[in-house]
């Protein structure tokens, strides 16, 4: 683990943080630095018994803050988590006046097994699939499978109390179980490296204990048990990629054509793309994946857009809009429509937006509504921090550059472990499954 220290402080209002102290060796200040403002897709969350834990997935790997708001509950996986010296700080704020302490934090296989469930949670909510970006999306089914067995092996972390959404493996290997059986064949096979056979068998049998604990049954859950119990065969290796549908499986972006011919172009250009607008698997992760152009057309004034379609975007059903600014004024909501690979949609606006000499300054981005937590904030800049204050808008572009390099290294690392067995990695951030079927033959055809 990267981190050894954290800060134990009870708040006025009773509750008590954990915040964790980055090892200045570690190598991740510069990128801590770089996503000042912390947009949420920065980190990965876990809601737990009496408490939420957040890691950062741009830094090294180390234990997680805490907001602990049941110190009571939260006794039970404390000094699992942190260690001894963390849990009896904890407790001593507790009925202390609000005030903190620093304490030794020391790294348990709880801790590590941890870190790894969230960044599962936080790959099936932020990955930033991309067609442009060369980015493959991840089979969802292989990922809720080790994200089932993660939970599985994280127990200690949840109680009964029923308010914590991320202790979910049943539910997981049910809508899951589709995957189970692709992913005995992949064992089976023979995975191509011993690192890669090692992680399928520890997933599985984590799957079928869970299932066995949680009184699950089924003709795929009563298969995965008795392949378990007999010797893996030698088989030979196969394309994990080959083994798993791929949702809009085929997909190439289509030509297409105007959606309005003819007309006076008044302007055109890319819009925002933000992540936190609308749920996953809607819209293509790249960074000029909406685009617009606003058109003349006698004394009308038109604006219509186009969005790259995630992979596995509905065709219908999913009511995303565009919200289109002109020259810093009220929305306007442009409903879209999947077509092959793309959203698109168009809408009249007041001519006098778009009307005079000076070009219109216009901003577009795309959302669902319902969903939409509205446009990133920034917090404020602190001065005498060594560095300039920056937009939020820019911050939030440059998280999602950091985070389409982290996929990319990652997406590296998992076709590494494919096919040899490199030197040991941390393995709360080690490749998840899907990451390496993603990473296969299959996933670099994307």
């Amino acid at each position: 683990m990267a981190r050894t220290h954290v800060d134990v402080t009870r708040r006025e209002d009773g509750t008590i943080r954990i915040d964790a102290d980055p090892d200045p060796v570690a190598g991740s200040a510069a990128q801590d630095d770089e996503v000042a403002g912390d947009p949420d897709f920065t980190r990965a969350v876990l809601d737990v018994a009496g408490a939420v834990l957040t890691w950062p997935v741009l830094g090294a790997p180390g234990p997680p803050s805490a907001e602990v708001h049941d110190s009571g509950r939260a006794q039970q996986w404390l000094w699992a988590l942190y260690g001894e010296r963390v849990a009896t700080a904890v407790h001593d704020r507790t009925a202390a006046e609000p005030h903190g302490v620093r304490v030794a934090a020391n790294p348990t296989d709880l801790a590590g097994s941890a870190a790894r469930l969230a960044l599962g949670h936080w790959a099936a909510r932020w990955w930033p699939a991309s067609y442009p970006d060369g980015i493959p999306a991840l089979e969802q089914d292989v990922l809720g499978l080790e994200l089932a067995a993660l939970t599985h092996r994280c127990q200690q972390l949840f109680d009964d109390e029923g308010d914590q959404p991320d202790d979910c493996t049943a539910e997981l290997i049910e809508e899951h179980r589709d995957a189970l059986d692709p992913l005995i064949q992949w064992w089976r096979a023979a995975p191509q490296s011993a690192d890669t056979a090692r992680h399928l068998e520890s997933v599985l049998r984590l799957i079928d204990h869970a299932a066995d604990t949680i009184g699950l049954d089924g003709p795929v859950l009563r298969h995965l048990r008795s392949s378990l119990d007999q010797r893996r065969p030698a088989g030979v290796p196969v394309d994990p990629g080959s083994l798993f549908a791929r949702h809009g499986g085929g997909y190439a972006l289509a030509a297409g054509e105007q959606l309005v011919a003819g007309g006076r172009v008044i302007a055109r250009g890319q819009g925002c793309n933000d992540w936190r607008r609308y749920p996953p698997g809607l819209v293509d992760a790249a960074e000029d994946a909406v685009s617009w152009t606003a058109r003349a057309l006698g004394a009308r004034r038109r604006i219509e857009v186009e969005v790259v379609a995630h992979t596995a975007a509905p065709s219908a059903g999913a009511p995303l809009v565009a919200e289109v600014h002109v020259n810093g004024g009220g929305p306007n909501r442009v409903p879209l429509t999947r077509t092959d690979d793309r959203w698109t949609g168009r809408a009249d606006l007041d001519p006098g937006l778009l009307g005079g000499t000076a070009p219109p300054r216009i901003e577009v981005g795309v959302l669902l509504p319902g969903f939409d937590p509205g446009p990133f904030e920034a917090g404020p800049f602190e001065p005498g921090s060594g560095s300039d204050p920056v937009p939020g808008a820019d911050r939030v572009r440059v998280a999602r550059d950091a985070i389409r390099a982290l996929a990319r290294r990652r997406l590296n690392a998992a076709a590494e472990r494919l096919t040899y067995d490199p030197p040991p990695y941390d393995v709360s951030w080690g490749p998840f499954l899907a990451e390496t079927v993603a990473a296969g033959p299959t996933g670099e055809d994307y």
